[in-house]
């Protein structure tokens, strides 16, 4: 509350205007704008002695002898005169520009964006007229650098603020001292800064840079997919600026993340990628790689740049064609990056989301983003939001068809985030909106929007011929000037620089492309190395399933004591106080190991040997079938205690965050901070494993191919519940067969374990083994808590992770006939059928990991079965979905191998192909489940 009355307009040098607004309130409350009348209904009543702390007190003492002495209803005149009531009227149109000036001003820089008529901006609304414009008026709060002046000035210093070529939205902003910083931000300088001849040259050479790159290219490679900048050049000079001050303000590392329109610009001029290397790849030069590669505007890159602040370490995200999808991906990678600094504000690390117009109003990730942006487990400080705006969706989409919001940029609101609206051809002003758009970042750490109204001199691409269903659009963009031959002809009229010396940038840009040389600005040609992320550790290892696991008996019991842990003064909710009595006795030996046991001593080994862990999911802390209880919720006061942030002293970090909820953000982002550390456990936990789907574009644009079209290593893992409980159609199956249709040249794990000792070794194994792998695990529902399926310490300290689990009967091999394959909780069910009926001549295998697929360990299980006449899958899941059309022959091989045509008589035991992935009806599920079982012995 302090903070806003020292920001608000009842300041000192205010006061006389205040108490005229207040008697005017006195008198008619609705004759004062809706602001002050709220401000004054707060206000003490005018009885009695008023007693006030703050630095206010005497102004609101006035406020009370006012209200003491008001005059009576009996014949008195109002206490307002004509004058004060116009004072109040200047002061609603000062209101009036800053709330709606952005829909008057010159931000088009084709002029096509057709003027909305905006009353609150006439004269005449607000009962003043011409008559007024010599008349002095105080400026109230308004940035004017003097308290009064006539309204003429006040309206020519709020049209040149507010109604030239930026146009500013920041009144939806609740925060006064934020709307107060805007303010006076655009408002001291008219938004239009003056800026010296050698900065304004230094604009002109980028603009140069942008649009010699692109000239180039179109005479080079004509007709050939680049997805240029032409037409919205003052993006390179803007990023510049962006940089550099970001630098300043101590910045080690600018993570980016764009779609296709002007990133090869971007990564030449600004990140300073080797033009010879661009010119290879338009030329088609093979590039030697293991995968499919990707093509040149989806590629990304790193590098360091020197500021004023020192080194800064820059990186442009691998982008896929779902354009808005790597926004998360470069929030993740960024909070990476500061959680290894322990960056908790953000000022070291900083976020840059570069957009599309269209496709920032239509992707629903958008949003998703801008919902993170201040949650604990997502934040990352702030972001900077660039859209460049080509005012057209595609090629043939119009605004109009393109949102139903009046700007693309309006989501943004939903976060409070300024919005900066700035004409593309004024490249004075789009460096004005640069930095107050880092500078409010750095105050504030919230999220900042710079809308860069341009436009497409190409169309969609370099092949299309947009004129085709964008006539009138382009019969401007024909005759109209680019930003640099603009920008030029104002310089040279001003007298900044002469023509000569115009056209020499222009031939020196090109002298250094041809010749090959880098031309982005202040590229380190050595960078500091320290800036990196060291992966040389994880490099070069080929594909290996087994791996040592095992943990030290005497540590893992210690371990295990302090995870079970909780201090005095924490009052335990009664069902988590049972599960936490219960992990006592499973660590002194007293009960066997159940699932949540197992997986939270598996962290605690983890941290342990120092490495970080972060798992995240809509209900991680307890997890969704309340099984691991990480987080223990205090029931005094609502406080929470973590144990595992208690494993010993100087332990590596540990997060663990229920998330909002959203999938495809979410898990986005874990991918991309999996992706910059790679010494971690990073988890991503659907609450009910079809969840995923809403992230399927992760899944199939990062997860399954980034390592094969950009080498990019992740290993990131994902816990979906799977399992045929009865449940119905929605929250059965985690999709089994799609994970296993992606899978090719070990690109993933999929993996269905069914033991505690399993899940202990599997999660482990995934970060102790060197390789960087994702991996997809199906984890069980009600496994968690079956009274079968259970584990020892031994089994813990001692094994690791069994690809396939052999046979747990007492069989005689040699009576053996037919093998039952399975993956997951049918297990169970197979292993009571065969107790209850007695099946001597049945062995049951368990294949824990379904992709790669472990064939030699699966040999390995049958081979001893030497009367063995036929191999049976049995899944769960219908015919059509689960592992059986993606693996099933790799099962025929391992068959075959053992003998000869076996393969061939490999039967299938599951439910029946079903559009849905299963049955709504309990009574139909478990007629389909007994059936199955009942096939797998007698197919």
């Amino acid at each position: 509350m302090e903070l806003m009355w020292r920001s608000s307009h009842v300041s000192g040098g205010n006061a006389h205007y205040v108490e005229a607004l207040y008697e005017q309130y006195l008198v008619d409350p609705n004759e004062v704008p809706d602001e002050w009348r709220n401000y004054f209904d707060q206000l003490p009543r005018p009885e009695g002695s008023p007693s006030y702390d703050t630095p206010l007190s005497p102004i609101r003492d006035q406020f009370y002898q006012l209200a003491r002495n008001r005059r009576t209803a009996q014949g008195t005149a109002a206490v307002d005169s004509g004058e004060n009531k116009k004072q109040v009227k200047v002061l609603q149109l000062i209101n009036a520009y800053r709330f709606r000036g952005h829909q008057k001003a010159d931000i088009d820089p084709l002029d096509l964006r057709k003027p909305v008529p905006v009353p609150d901006l006439d004269l005449s609304f607000h009962q003043l007229s011409k008559a007024d414009m010599d008349s002095e008026f105080q400026t109230g709060s308004f940035f004017l650098g003097k308290d009064k002046a006539p309204l003429k000035e006040i309206v020519e210093a709020l049209e040149q603020t507010y109604c030239r070529s930026i146009g500013c939205e920041f009144m939806h902003i609740v925060d006064t001292e934020e709307k107060r910083w805007l303010q006076q931000r655009f408002e001291s300088v008219r938004s239009k800064p003056k800026y010296g001849n050698e900065v304004r040259k230094h604009v002109l050479e980028r603009l140069t840079a942008a649009e010699g790159l692109e000239s180039y290219l179109a005479s080079k490679y004509p007709g050939t997919k680049r997805f240029g900048l032409e037409g919205g050049e003052s993006f390179i000079p803007m990023m510049d600026e962006v940089i550099q001050r970001a630098g300043g303000y101590g910045t080690k590392e600018v993570v980016i993340g764009m779609a296709h329109r002007g990133r090869l610009n971007l990564l030449v001029n600004i990140l300073g990628k080797s033009p010879s290397e661009l010119i290879d790849e338009f030329d088609g030069k093979k590039v030697i790689t293991k995968g499919s590669g990707d093509v040149k505007y989806h590629q990304g890159f790193s590098s360091n740049v020197m500021t004023p602040g020192g080194e800064v370490h820059l990186a442009l995200a691998f982008n896929p064609s779902h354009l808005e999808i790597v926004a998360p991906v470069v929030e993740g990678s960024v909070r990476a990056r500061q959680d290894r600094r322990d960056d908790t504000d953000g000022d070291k690390v900083l976020p840059i989301n570069v957009h599309g117009d269209a496709a920032f109003a239509g992707q629903g990730v958008v949003m998703e983003t801008f919902q993170m942006s201040q949650t604990r487990a997502y934040k990352t400080g702030g972001t900077l939001h660039v859209v460049i705006n080509n005012q057209v969706g595609f090629t043939t989409s119009h605004p109009q068809d393109t949102r139903s919001t009046e700007y693309c940029t309006d989501i943004a609101k939903m976060v409070q985030a300024p919005i900066f609206h700035v004409n593309g051809d004024d490249p004075d002003a789009v460096l004005h909106a640069a930095q107050v758009a880092i500078d409010y970042r750095q105050q504030f750490h919230k999220d900042v929007v710079i809308d860069l109204v341009c436009y497409r001199r190409r169309g969609h691409n370099e092949a299309d011929e947009p004129s085709g269903t964008q006539p009138m659009m382009y019969q401007k963009i024909k005759s109209h000037k680019s930003s640099r031959e603009l920008y030029a002809a104002r310089l040279v009229e001003e007298g900044v620089l002469s023509e000569d010396d115009a056209k020499a940038l222009v031939e020196q840009y090109r002298e250094d492309l041809l010749a090959g040389n880098h031309v982005a600005n202040a590229l380190v040609k050595q960078p500091n190395t320290e800036l990196f992320v060291d992966w040389n550790p994880y490099l070069g290892h080929e594909w290996s399933g087994d791996f040592d696991t095992s943990f030290d008996m005497k540590r893992m019991q210690q371990l295990a004591t302090r995870m079970c842990e909780i201090p005095d003064g924490v009052q335990v909710q009664r069902q988590v106080a049972k599960i936490y009595e219960d992990r006592r006795k499973m660590q002194a030996g007293g009960m066997a190991l159940n699932w949540g046991f197992a997986e939270t001593l598996a962290y605690a080994t983890l941290l342990d040997e120092g490495h970080p862990i972060r798992i995240t999911g809509q209900d991680s802390g307890r997890g969704t079938f309340s099984h691991r209880h990480a987080v223990v919720h205090n029931q005094k006061d609502g406080t929470t205690y973590v144990p595992l942030e208690h494993i010993r002293e100087g332990q590596p970090r540990f997060t663990i965050r229920d998330s909002y909820l959203s999938e495809e953000a979410v898990l986005a982002f874990e991918y991309g901070y999996a992706t910059t550390m790679p010494n971690a456990l990073i988890v991503w936990e659907a609450q009910f494993g079809d969840f995923f789907n809403g992230a399927q574009v992760v899944v199939d644009q990062f997860i399954s191919s980034g390592e094969s079209k950009w080498g990019r290593l992740c290993g990131l893992t994902m816990l979906l519940p799977h399992g045929y409980e009865g449940q119905g159609p929605e929250h059965s199956s985690a999709r089994l067969e799609r994970f296993l249709q992606l899978c090719a040249e070990h690109n993933m794990q999929v993996c269905v374990p069914t033991t505690p000792a399993q899940i202990f070794h599997l999660l482990r194994r995934q970060v102790i083994r060197p390789l960087r792998k994702p991996l997809v695990i199906m984890s069980p529902k009600s496994l968690l808590r079956h009274k079968e399926a259970t584990s020892t310490l031994e089994e813990l300290a001692n094994g690791r992770f069994q690809m396939v689990l052999e046979d747990q009967g007492k069989l005689d091999a040699s009576k053996v006939k037919r093998v039952v394959l399975c993956a997951g909780k049918v297990y169970y069910d197979l292993a009571a059928y065969r107790a209850e009926n007695e099946r001597e001549d049945t062995a049951v295998l368990r294949v824990e990991q379904l992709y790669p697929f472990p064939k030699d360990e699966l040999f390995e299980a049958i081979k001893d079965y030497t009367n063995l006449e036929q191999v049976v899958w049995c899944q769960e899941e219908p015919l059509n979905q689960g592992a059986w059309y993606q693996s099933q022959h790799h099962m025929r091989v391992v068959a075959d191998m053992f003998k000869e045509g076996l393969g061939r008589e490999l039967k299938f035991a599951g439910r029946p192909a079903s559009a849905a992935p299963a049955a709504g009806y309990m009574s139909v599920h478990v007629e389909q489940q007994r059936q199955l079982v009942e096939d797998a012995f007698n197919a």
